[in-house]
């Protein structure tokens, strides 16, 4: 019997449509088709083996947990995952990949005997909706297909099957030399059969695919089996045909076992992919950037006043949050939610992400898109009459709004790039209106939201609490890192939201301002806001303690490379959803600080 491993033990394929994620043991207990938002037909990670799984390794007993793989890596700079077992009957290989694909997604696993003749065992139990719908599984000329509604997916292998328990087996032994696959291909219930899989090739292909994908990265660092590990991941998480980019390929991973802090993620925050745009660009991947920019503009497109926080993939605004009482959660962390219920707060803070992101754009050369300017003058229009409004802020709290300081700030961004745009003299505006704005929100900020008595700037206004998005208050530009308000605010986080081993809470759980997110429960060390202080760090000097830090934060990867949102300082596990674009971003920008500060050791 298999149950969920720890959210470290997985590994991610994808095919920058959807994704699938692969535990030790050979199982892959997470796989939505035919995008990352569709349906699962695997969802064994967010319940058990009833809601669906595929384990292909070793044969064992009924009774015994499936064997772990004694080695497993990535092939090369690939997305192409090898996994290793040694038996007492000898050593088989098991390569899981997805290729890029232009017509049926295909999650394709390759058998491959190493040493001696060893038995296996392909058990797939396929259910859909989340786990919910049993379909019907018969043989068509020779196939294996399961169809439910509008859903049907297509089992093929050479080797025997047989169906028992709801699930279709296959029994089979491989000595060296053999190469044995087994792929699944999905395809509307409607539509004529897909075409048969041509594993061999398709592995070829991905291949050379990533290949030649990582070969235009500009960053030939220290760090660069890290960066290129999670430039990787995040090309995993875009969305091939419109260039959306998603926060994680999973939903309701919790971060706090047996705690509710359980989100859909499979959706595109405008925050995360502009920051994930910014990384793209300062590594060599215009394309990217460009295709993120290009489904920004269809997505905002005329109604740039009610900018969201989040759309769908494909830009879709209504992103209804709702509850699958079926499935009992991710090591009983209920309720395993779909959708999400804060894609209409007020954030204020977007605004400044996104004209970030167009300036850094527009500042590296892609090439000049008049609606982006325009857009950018709307949002600032729109800034004009909001900026001092309270807003539920970048953590998305449930609670009560807030005057956050950190939105303040990334509205003056947002009105700090569009003035230096309309100084390049690529969009009109009235300069001297929107510098008095600049200054306005500057003077509010460093008034209302600066604590004199601490030397540290606060989560809000009024409050005495503090929070990790104030560490980018240096690295947006709106005061300098030698600033002493900005050194006693790095200091102040260090003292009140660091966790024992030395990463960073986002804000304080207990306390005065408990509850400031409306929700029940703690959560572990946000990854994201470790980095920001590392960054902090070496602004501001201190730049061997910034790569310890930063060293300690790429000891926290799983062996393959991939990050969660958060770790638990207690449990001393990764938690939260995976991977998560919000950790990898943060990851290279930070390489990239240190690198160009020379802080890294050897």
């Amino acid at each position: 019997m298999h149950v969920a491993g720890r959210i470290e033990d997985y590994a991610l394929i994808g095919d920058m449509q959807t994704a699938a994620l692969v535990c030790r043991d050979g199982t892959v207990d997470w796989l939505c088709l035919p995008r990352f938002d569709s349906h699962a037909i695997f969802a064994g990670l967010l319940g058990t083996e009833e809601h669906g799984f595929w384990r292909l390794g070793p044969a064992h007993a009924a009774d015994a947990e499936p064997p772990t793989a004694a080695r497993r890596s990535y092939r090369g700079d690939s997305l192409i995952l090898e996994s290793e077992w040694d038996t007492p009957r000898g050593t088989v290989r098991v390569t899981d990949f997805m290729p890029p694909r232009d017509g049926a997604p295909q999650l394709i696993r390759i058998v491959e005997g190493v040493t001696g003749r060893v038995p296996m065992r392909s058990a797939l139990r396929m259910r859909f909706s989340y786990g919910r719908v049993v379909p019907w599984v018969h043989k068509h000329e020779g196939r294996t297909v399961a169809v439910a509604g509008p859903d049907s997916v297509w089992f093929d292998t050479v080797c025997e099957t047989y169906g028992k328990a709801l699930t279709t087996y296959a029994d089979f032994t491989v000595a060296p030399g053999d190469r044995i696959a087994f792929t699944i291909s999905w395809e509307p219930s409607h539509k004529k059969p897909p075409a048969l899989p041509e594993p061999e090739q398709a592995l070829e292909a991905t291949e050379d695919f990533w290949r030649d994908w990582v070969d235009q990265c500009t960053y030939h660092g220290p760090y660069r089996e890290a960066v290129v590990r999670s430039l990787i991941t995040l090309k995993a998480l875009t969305y091939a045909p419109t260039g959306g980019i998603v926060a994680a390929p999973t939903t309701s991973l919790p971060e706090e076992i047996g705690g509710v802090r359980n989100w859909d993620y499979r959706y595109t925050w405008l925050r995360d992919a502009a920051i994930t745009l910014s990384s793209l660009l300062r590594t060599g991947y215009r394309e990217e950037a460009r295709a993120w920019r290009e489904w920004l503009l269809r997505a905002v497109a005329g109604d740039p006043e009610n900018l969201q926080i989040m759309y769908g993939i494909a830009g879709e605004r209504e992103l209804g949050e709702a509850e699958l009482d079926w499935l009992p959660g991710y090591e009983n962390s209920g309720p395993v939610r779909v959708g999400n219920g804060a894609a209409h707060q007020l954030q204020l803070d977007v605004y400044g992400e996104v004209t970030e992101a167009l300036h850094l754009a527009h500042m590296t050369g892609l090439s000049r898109n008049d609606y982006a300017s325009l857009l950018q003058l709307k949002l600032i229009r729109y800034l004009e009459d909001h900026w001092d409004q309270p807003d539920e802020g970048i953590w998305e709290v449930r609670g009560p709004r807030r005057h956050f300081v950190h939105s303040k700030v990334m509205a003056w961004v947002a009105v700090d790039r569009t003035i230096k745009l309309i100084e390049s003299g690529d969009a009109d505006g009235p300069l001297e209106k929107w510098r008095e704005l600049r200054d306005d929100i500057h003077r509010d900020v460093c008034e209302k939201g600066y604590d004199k008595e601490r030397n540290t700037f606060t989560q809000s206004y009024g409050s005495k609490e503090l929070d990790a998005s104030l560490l980018l208050i240096p690295q947006m530009g709106f005061l300098p890192p030698d600033d002493k308000r900005v050194i006693g605010t790095i200091e102040a986080i260090q003292r009140e939201l660091s966790t024992p081993d030395g990463f960073i809470l986002r804000y304080p759980t207990t306390g005065e301002d408990a509850g400031v997110d409306g929700l029940e429960g703690d959560e572990g060390a946000f990854l994201a806001c470790s980095f920001w202080m590392a960054d902090d760090l070496a602004m501001i000097g201190r730049v061997d303690e910034a790569r310890k830090l930063f060293e300690r934060l790429l000891a926290l990867r799983n062996d393959l490379g991939l990050l969660a949102e958060e770790w638990d300082p207690r449990l001393q596990r990764q938690v939260g959803n995976f991977p998560q674009a919000f950790s990898h971003v943060p990851l290279i920008d930070t390489a990239l600080r240190l690198t160009a500060s020379g802080a890294y050791g050897g």
